[in-house]
Formats: structure tokens, sequence, C-alpha cells
């Protein structure tokens, strides 16, 4: 497995590879990121390649998906790493003198910030749904330009809490709206989910969560004309627990992108904070336990990111 993340983190740029689904019913994808890198094998269960849509609208892209939300005809299983978030449990690990010089102050620490927002190092992922196919660049090296609709389940066995990797059998069940359509002026991302997790780990709290995530790149637009919509990116996931349906943990994030003059590329910089409840975990895992030095509920987030 720790050769598997030095490859990545060595090949991670920010971009993705894709063969083209034309007309077959059996394809596969490999993408490549700092933060989340994955490969993927889809699969018809209809018999039929995946269906293009010719859509220029963002709103019509949404409908849709929606629209075709209980008609499933695509199976994808996907086995995926979160590079520099395992990374930063190796250098807490091994590299601890570092890892301590770090830390700024209670809420800040430059490892921490850089890899925080991520609970699992890797995950292998089972998708039913409807899939379907924009029109995009026709250079297979750009990436996905495909829209996700139905139910993802998701399984592994570690969790990650303050960069430390704690052995969890866990389970997360979600409907899920995702997509990305790769254009020669943009770059538009979406995704928007709902869903439940648990933990076989009793120490960590069994939840339910809404997640909202959209990102959106113009390479010929500055973005002057609406500095919010265009260049930019949020996310924002927050958790309940199952029990109690108390706020477990918040998640949030905002983007600007900075496209490169006559270049497909953007330097991007991610602001943002998670907040954890002390009710989430519990036993020795508990921030109030006298073995465990105390850790702020708040962490700050500095995300830099290169996009192709």
């Amino acid at each position: 497995m720790r050769i598997i993340v030095s490859l990545a983190l060595l090949l991670a740029a920010g971009f993705a590879f894709a063969e083209e689904p034309a007309e077959k019913k059996t394809t596969c994808e490999l993408e490549l990121d700092p933060y989340y890198s994955a490969f993927g094998v889809y699969n018809s269960l209809t018999g039929k390649p995946i269906p293009h849509m010719k859509v220029d609208s963002e709103t019509e892209i949404y409908r849709e998906l929606i629209r075709k939300f209980y008609l499933p005809r695509t199976f994808i299983i996907e086995a995926s790493i979160n590079p520099l978030p395992y990374a930063g449990t190796l250098i807490k690990k091994h590299q601890h003198g570092f890892y301590d010089q770090m830390q700024v102050a209670d809420d800040f620490n430059a490892v921490q910030s850089i890899t925080a927002g991520f609970e699992e190092p890797w995950a292998l992922s089972f998708f039913f749904g409807n899939v379907v196919s924009f029109d995009s660049i026709k250079k297979a090296y750009q990436g996905k330009r495909n829209g996700y609709s139905g139910i993802l389940i998701d399984v592994g066995n570690y969790h990650i809490k303050d960069n430390t990797l704690i052995h969890d059998n866990w389970v997360q069940t979600e409907a899920k709206l995702k997509g990305e359509q790769i254009l020669t002026d943009r770059e538009l991302r979406w995704s928007f989910r709902v869903g439940t997790k648990f933990h076989a780990n009793k120490h960590i709290a069994d939840s339910f969560f809404l997640g909202f995530r959209r990102s959106r790149t113009d390479f010929k637009n500055s973005g002057k004309d609406n500095f919010w919509l265009h260049n930019s990116g949020f996310e924002y996931v927050s958790d309940f627990s199952q029990k109690r349906f108390e706020p477990v943990r918040h998640y949030f994030l905002v983007e600007k992108k900075f496209p490169f003059k006559n270049s497909r590329k953007a330097f991007t910089m991610g602001l943002g904070f998670v907040w954890t409840a002390d009710k989430k975990y519990s036993g020795p895992l508990s921030n109030n336990t006298g073995n465990i030095k105390k850790v702020s509920p708040f962490q700050f987030i500095l995300r830099p990111n290169l996009e192709f």
C-alpha cells in the first residue's frame, strides 16, 4: 500500500486519464489527484453503452440526472486512495518531531491543515445507478465528463483522526448526484449527497450526513463579472449522530481558482474548517481522556492544489 501511495504522490498533479467510452459496454478510468486518486471499472447493466447527452445548461444536467435517478443502468466498482491525507498519518507516525514543529497554534498544525477533511485513507466503492456522458474536449487525458445519479456503497478498514490511523471496519451508504463536465472554456464539477455511515469501532459514533459541493473553473473568463460563480468552489458536509440526532461534525471549504493565461491549468486555494464534537468519539479516542493530549475541536483547513 505504501508503494501505491508513493507512486500516487509522485504522479498526482490534479489530472485524470480516461478511456473513451465510445461504444464500449465496459470501460475503465484512472484519476490521479493529490487528495483523491481512484481506478474504476464501469459496466453497463443494460448491455448498452453509456448514453450521451448534448446539453449546455447546468440546470438541465441536474434535471436530467434527477429524472432518471430510479433507473439504474450502470454498475461501477472503484478503488480509491487519499494520498496526502494518508501521507499526513505517516508523517505524524514516523516524523513526530517534525510534525510537532508544524503546530503553530492550538487549532492550526501545518501538516494537519493541508490534509484535514478526510476521515479515511482509502476505500472500495460500489455504485448502482444512472450514468450519462456529456460533450467534452476530445483528449482522453483531460478526464471525466460524466454525470452520476444513484446509490453508492463505500467500505474501508481504517479511520483517520487527527492524522492518526485507527483500525475501523466501516460502511457508508448514500444517495448521490455527481458529475464533471469538461469543455474548452470551462470545467464544472458538482456533488450532492445524503447518507449514513456505520463503524465497527464502538468508540466512533455512527452518523448520517448531508453534503454539497460545486466547483467551476473558467479558462476564458477571469470571473470579474461574477466573482462567486466563476473560478470558485465550495463544499459543505454536516454529520449528525444516529442515536441522538445531534451534530457531531461540520466540514466547510471555499475555493478560489486562478487560471493560467493561454493554458488549461489553474492554481486553486481552499480555505475552511472542520469542527468535530466531543460526542463523535468516546473511550480511548475521546479528547477528554487523560492519556490523550487535548485537541481543539476546531481545525483550520488550508488546501492548495493545481488543476489540469
